[in-house]
């Protein structure tokens, strides 16, 4: 893997991790009637955006949107279960299960990077 590559998934990781809180921050923010959790949501939002951009110089998009909206689609079930004691159910965790397949499949399908 060229370094340049590997800057493109750091990125992507990066972006994935920062989409995260901003979701997170989002929920704690109630509907914008919490101040602080608002800001952070739109600072960590705009830092993801920052890093996916970054991401793409390397990766293609198709690839680098699934896993970047699909790896935050797991997080965030994990984390509302976690964190917000949101109940998921073994059906809920099926379906995650069939984005997590999807994602490694459209991996696979484009026969490296």
């Amino acid at each position: 893997m060229k370094a340049d590559a590997a800057w493109g998934w750091m990125y992507l990781a990066l972006a994935i991790g920062l989409e995260l809180s901003g979701t997170v921050a989002m929920k704690y923010s109630a509907g914008f009637s919490r101040l602080w959790p608002s800001v952070l949501m739109f600072a960590f939002y705009g830092a993801s955006f920052t890093c996916l951009n970054f991401a793409l110089k390397t990766i293609n998009v198709s690839i680098a949107y699934a896993i970047w909206s699909g790896v935050g689609i797991v997080l965030i079930t994990l984390a509302g279960f976690v964190l917000f004691k949101q109940p998921l159910p073994w059906t809920s965790m099926i379906w995650v299960g069939v984005i997590v397949a999807g994602i490694v499949g459209l991996n696979m399908s484009a026969g490296g990077h």
